[in-house]
């Protein structure tokens, strides 16, 4: 039988004590601060707050409708070249098509190209997981055990590099742009590199350490999708290639909109563009590579000045003048209430 005797102290034993300790923090006797709201000061939150957001988002408003920007769809003007892509077995075939479209009047300063994809959901959590982040930092892994299946073993065993459905699907449309000046047609130069976040280029990217990159990624092979090994994706630049390639890296940011655009080139200012795009007629030349048709996709080039509040986005603006006009109305809302309140006390006092 339990001896219910076994908890109790024992002789010139002392049964400890469950209070708190006589501190200040555990007493509850620290210095406090409580409010006090008056009509005053709650209307004067109110007011302040939303002139501060109506200021806020004017500002805002405008400045992104400052922004100079040009689309260029190209999905209907290259369709030859979408029912060509269709077809897988035509993987090895080139395909070039071209958009002329005229600027009316300068865009000056930095101009930035983009592309756009329309209808292309990257936010399905299978194809975000797609990836294996420890073999973009350059390491030996076992992709096998990621989570690039089905993209990450050909039949017979060899790994793709890099794995997953996000690299497959990389976006690989070649687009150059020509400036038609009079009777010469010159090629605008543009700047593949430098157009990615630091931290992306020197930290969550990087190439296997080998003494050149063929040797790197040697008894690897490319993804399905793709046309060239992830060593040759700029032949030009040998520091822009394999992991660190500056339109892999981007791509590899996945959107959470199934409408989004993502950075291409930036126009070198130089010669007849030091000061940004004069105006005159265009032409992008495209080598096709990306078939959209598929999912009902479109595809779209754009040139877009950026000003201190990024590009064409007036989504913050407006939220700012949401939020300001709500706020606003508010306080007139509560001083109206306070005004009938006291004006209804006044009566009755008086009677």
């Amino acid at each position: 039988m339990e001896n219910k005797t076994s908890f109790l102290p024992r002789e010139g034993e002392t049964q400890p004590s469950r209070c708190p300790d006589n501190s200040a923090f555990k007493q509850q006797r620290l210095p406090a601060w409580k409010p006090q709201l008056t009509i005053a000061s709650v209307l004067s939150s109110f007011f302040v707050t939303g002139a501060f957001c109506l200021v806020v988002g004017v500002c805002l408003v405008r400045s992104a409708n400052s922004v100079r920007e040009i689309q260029i769809d190209y999905s209907d003007k290259c369709s030859n070249c979408s029912e060509l892509r269709e077809n897988s077995s035509n993987w090895n075939k080139e395909c070039h098509c071209s958009v002329n479209f005229t600027l009316k009047e300068d865009i000056l300063g930095d101009v930035f190209m983009y592309y756009g994809l329309q209808n292309f959901y990257q936010n399905h959590r299978r194809y975000m997981m797609s990836r294996s982040d420890l073999q973009l930092l350059g390491r030996n892994v076992n992709i096998q055990r990621s989570y690039c299946a089905p993209f990450s073993t050909y039949r017979n065993g060899t790994p793709m590099a890099p794995c997953g459905a996000i690299a497959n699907s990389m976006f690989n449309d070649t687009i150059d742009l020509f400036y038609n000046h009079y009777s010469s047609v010159i090629q605008v130069p543009l700047l593949k590199t430098g157009n990615s976040w630091w931290t992306d280029k020197n930290v969550k990217f990087r190439n296997p350490e080998s003494y050149n990159l063929p040797s790197a990624f040697a008894g690897t092979a490319r993804p399905p999708y793709w046309q060239k090994p992830v060593y040759l994706l700029d032949e030009e630049d040998e520091r822009n290639n394999g992991y660190v390639n500056d339109d892999f890296i981007i791509w590899m940011r996945v959107s959470a909109f199934a409408t989004f655009r993502n950075l291409y080139r930036r126009i070198r200012r130089v010669r007849h563009f030091a000061e940004g795009l004069p105006a005159g007629n265009y032409t992008f030349r495209i080598s096709y590579n990306f078939p959209v048709s598929r999912f009902k996709g479109r595809k779209q080039v754009i040139l877009s000045t950026v000003v201190w509040s990024g590009g064409s986005n007036p989504f913050l603006g407006i939220a700012y003048l949401v939020s300001g006009t709500a706020a606003t109305l508010t306080g007139f809302v509560i001083t109206g209430i306070h005004l009938k309140l006291k004006k209804k006390k006044t009566y009755f006092q008086k009677q």
